[in-house]
């Protein structure tokens, strides 16, 4: 197995293919980086900015290049020895005209060749509808979007199909004979009834009104092929015929402005296997499973062999080529049955590095028979953050968010009330379709006879709230003592909620701990194990709907902490949490991946790292904040004496600022703007006073003007005055902090990850934000000169770094020589010990220290933490000076002779180390024993 030494991830789009990954390819090699960590690359909707919504996972996608272009990148990635990690997408495929898949199920039904690739209600084990499939993909009702004209009838080659703008569906071969019909005595006339033509068009009439029933699935497809074939040679080989059928088009397309004149295509499409419907009807009523809450995004059913054999071909091809080298599983909690996949992966892929996308709580493990690496870093995220908030400030920060706000709601109690309000508004028909599933298997039994659907629905969904993690993992092996613990917990927490519902809770437990009754038959024990392997796909999307994208968006005390995967609840970790977390990580999953900002991040690394300077100075901040505030008032607007935006909103904007306020004037247009953006984005996330479901235009408005005239660059801005003073001196100081980070990152426990664009400073945030065009001209001219430059005098180098450390090139330079160490020592870092060491004097606090050994060499990390009481702006956090007696115990019988991979010196020491001496010309060390 190829284990990376450091992975980039670039986000492939049609503006940066792979032509343009080719041209970056050296510069990635030379930073230090073993393998490509690759965005989705096969053939996705046309336009798409990301890669996740699929089209057709069997061919690669046009839009980033040919196929020669990729095997070129491929070539020179082998040529540099590097590797190739892909993500791929398992969960879902996009409910796209370009789908072919869909578009055979949409046209042919339950007849489709592709009727069990979906997860639809056609498909579900103990349940089955006659409705069709949702389309619900319309910017408006169904009556206005028609009655607009905006849903049209079109005929080509490929057959009749109703367009919706770019949406282009494909109607059922029955409804043809509606079409056909209308109006034909007028072509009867102009042809005459004996005409050949006329009687060729009768006879794919009868064809049409007698398809047979009996017959295979390929072999009714193959007669409706043959059926639109025939009729689209009489359409291109007679003037008649084509007049007939483009005046029917024109008859059935209605006139806009005369609502009658569209009773012809609303009956048309009101026989068809799909329905097309507002986008919103989703959230109320749904029968396709989606990735969350998209509609446009519909689940694959993978855990059929036939759909996995089928959706992973190619992948698996490139995986036995060499082409690829490793795997990122996107979304494994919406999958059926995680482990069943992730074994059937490893038999087709072999030996192949697997990573998964899976959020772990704080303190949650990873299942143990897992057939996989580790995860895409999330974890490790939250607790490398976590060391750098100042946890002893935690009530001080409590007080001023609620003195601010008037917000005193905790963050444990916001979470189901937030789950709660998407259950309502954006997953009742899915909890609506669990609950018809739970109420059918109640009926078979006199003890769960007497539930109500209503009863139930509302029990449920307080199950579904309470769930702590994103989700269990019963299946047919049955529920292990972890997962057990989980569901017992969960009851226990929905019986205190609702007592009244005591019975129904019983029963959801009982089915959830597969408590099967001794009569039980084969089939009813299917029956409830389907159940619950249903419920536990979507305990996943509302927590991720509930938790990332809404309540981290309302609890805005201190938003460093606000990130996928965290806890913002508590105020961050104390050191030996994060030395206990790498211990585990060594022993347990020493490959995962290690991240700090990802295409996914609320974000970027270095926003989080100014931030978290706030949580050492509370009462400076609490002045700030009401100053500013005060400043601002008359800049909001007050409607019906509601001031807009509120105060949490306020909060949220001024916390934002601090973090990701540019270094440098010529940036400062381009960042109002993507603030502006950002924050009409997390108030429709936040689902206060505006939503994605239902726009609030007036509070939107006054938000994005509030912004507007706050930053308003003028000598005469009060704010700017007052703000920008403050805000340089924390962002010098998230500059020390971000170095700290990244070393930490490059050398605790797993594979550091690099999002792109990262290895200068990183002010985005969340996306599209962070998925911008990355200037790779300016990294690539960086690098080479701090190359250049290194070798004829690294500390004369470092000088300059540390001079202009506002352009990145300190963060850049640190990136380099911290991933060289790792190359040059890779099994200490792969296999070493994890071994935290003791500081001890004035600023033991401050510093960050461990060692990676093993027999015959160790190497120690030195990041320092907590600026803001140790240097004052301006000063640099190096030397005797700085430091005072502050001293780092070494391991016993450790070498007293090390190499400092920072600045190459060499730095003597004998039991403890001075940290004054470690960090006397950079402000981080890597110790290498000599």
């Amino acid at each position: 197995m190829r284990i990376p030494t450091a992975t980039y991830r670039i986000q492939f789009n049609s503006a940066f293919g792979f032509d343009s990954a080719r041209a970056i390819t050296n510069y990635i090699a030379d930073l230090g980086i073993s393998d490509l960590y690759a965005s989705p690359i096969f053939k996705a909707r046309a336009g798409s900015t990301h890669g996740y919504d699929v089209v057709d996972p069997t061919q690669l996608n046009p839009e980033l290049g040919t196929q020669e272009a990729f095997e070129a990148l491929v070539q020179e990635f082998q040529q540099q020895n590097m590797g190739w990690v892909q993500d791929i997408v398992p969960n879902h495929m996009a409910y796209d005209s370009q789908n072919q898949y869909l578009m055979n199920i949409l046209e042919n039904g339950p007849d489709s060749t592709y009727i069990d690739y979906f997860d639809i209600g056609w498909n579900s084990a103990f349940a089955s509808s006659n409705e069709p499939i949702l389309a619900p993909l319309l910017g408006n009702f169904f009556a206005t979007s028609l009655e607009n004209g905006e849903i049209q009838l079109k005929y080509e080659e490929s057959g009749l199909n109703v367009n919706y703008y770019s949406l282009k569906l494909p109607l059922k071969l029955e409804s043809y004979a509606k079409f056909l019909t209308q109006n034909l005595g007028k072509l009867a006339k102009s042809l005459g009834r004996k005409h050949p033509t006329f009687v060729r068009l009768l006879g794919i009439l009868y064809m049409v009104k007698n398809i047979p029933s009996e017959g295979t699935a390929q072999q009714r497809q193959d007669q409706a092929a043959f059926v639109k074939g025939l009729l689209w040679e009489l359409y291109t080989d007679n003037d008649d015929v084509r007049t007939f059928i483009d005046e029917n088009l024109q008859l059935f397309n209605g006139e806009p402005g005369k609502p009658e004149s569209f009773n012809l295509l609303e009956s048309l499409l009101s026989e068809q296997f799909f329905r097309l419907c507002y986008w919103k009807v989703g959230a109320e009523e749904m029968n396709y499973r989606r990735f969350f809450t998209v509609n446009e995004l519909i689940s694959v059913k993978v855990e059929d062999f036939k759909v996995f054999k089928n959706t992973h071909d190619l992948i698996c091809k490139l995986v036995s080529e060499g082409k690829f080298t490793g795997l990122r599983i996107d979304h494994i909690d919406g999958l059926y049955d995680p482990a069943q996949y992730l074994e059937r992966l490893r038999e087709k892929t072999g030996d192949t590095y697997i990573t998964v996308e899976k959020i772990l709580q704080p303190g949650e493990e990873l299942p143990s028979n897992w057939s996989m690496q580790g995860t895409s870093g999330y974890d490790y995220l939250n607790y490398l953050n976590g060391i750098f908030c100042q946890t002893e400030n935690e009530d001080k920060f409590t007080q001023i968010y609620s003195d601010f706000t008037g917000m005193r709601m905790p963050y444990e109690q916001l979470i189901p009330e937030k789950k709660h309000l998407i259950i309502d508004r954006n997953l009742a028909g899915d909890i609506d379709n669990l609950a018809f599933l739970l109420k059918t298997i109640a009926g078979n039994y006199r003890y769960g006879s007497d539930f109500t659907i209503n009863g139930l629905k509302r029990a449920l969904a307080e199950v579904l709230t309470r769930f702590p993690v994103y989700r269990t993992y019963i299946n047919q092996e049955g529920i292990s003592e972890t997962d057990r613990s989980y569901v017992q917990e969960v009851i226990e927490a929905a019986k205190t909620h609702t007592p009244l519902l005591n019975n129904e809770l019983n029963f959801i437990e009982k089915l959830m701990l597969l408590e099967y009754d001794d009569f039980l038959t084969q089939v009813e024990k299917d029956q409830w194990l389907y159940f619950v392997m249903r419920v536990q796909q979507y305990t996943g999307p509302l927590m991720a709907k509930g938790v990332e994208d809404t309540a981290l968006y309302v609890y805005n005390r201190f938003i460093a902490l606000n990130e996928v995967g965290g806890e913002p609840g508590r105020f961050g970790i104390s050191v030996s949490e994060f030395n206990e977390f790498n211990q585990k990580r060594q022993t347990s999953w020493p490959h995962a991946m290690s991240a700090t900002s990802t295409h996914d991040t609320k974000r970027g690394e270095d926003i989080r790292a100014r931030l978290n300077v706030l949580s050492e100075i509370p009462e400076e901040w609490q002045k700030q904040v009401r100053i500013w505030s005060e400043i601002n008032h008359s800049k909001k607007k007050t409607v019906k004496r509601f001031t807009m935006p509120d105060r949490n909103d306020e909060y949220l904007f001024y916390q934002t600022l601090v973090g990701a306020f540019p270094f440098f004037e010529h940036e400062y247009a381009d960042c109002v703007e993507r603030v502006k953006e950002y924050v009409l984005k997390a108030i429709r996330e936040a689902k206060v006073y505006t939503a994605w479901l239902r726009q609030n235009s007036t509070y939107e408005d006054a938000f994005v003007d509030f912004v507007k005239v706050v930053l308003e660059l003028s000598e005469n801005n009060p704010f700017l005055k007052e703000f920008i003073p403050f805000q340089q001196r924390v962002a010098y100081y998230g500059i020390f902090n971000s170095l700290s980070q990244a070393l930490l990152k490059i050398t605790s426990p797993g594979i550091p990850d690099f999002y792109q664009g990262t290895e200068l400073w990183d002010f985005s945030l969340v996306d599209p934000d962070n998925r911008r065009p990355v200037d790779f001209e300016t990294r690539q001219s960086y690098l080479k000169t701090i190359k250049e430059q290194a070798k004829t005098d690294i500390l004369k180098l470092i000088d300059e770094l540390l001079a202009t450390k506002e352009d990145a090139r300190i963060k850049l330079f640190l990136i380099v020589q911290a991933l060289k160490a790792r190359t040059e020592n890779l099994e200490i870092f792969r296999e070493g010990n994890y071994l935290p060491l003791e500081v001890t004097g004035k600023f033991k606090e401050h510093i960050v220290a461990f060692a990676r050994s093993n027999e015959n060499k160790t190497i120690v990390t030195i990041a320092p933490r907590f600026f803001t009481s140790l240097i004052q702006p301006g000063q640099h956090p190096l030397g005797q000076e700085i430091w005072n007696d502050t001293c780092l115990n070494l391991l016993t019988q450790a070498p007293s002779t090390w190499k400092n991979a920072m600045t190459e010196q060499i730095v003597h020491a004998h039991d403890t180390l001075h940290i004054g001496e470690a960090l006397k010309h950079f402000p981080v060390a890597l110790l290498v024993s000599q």
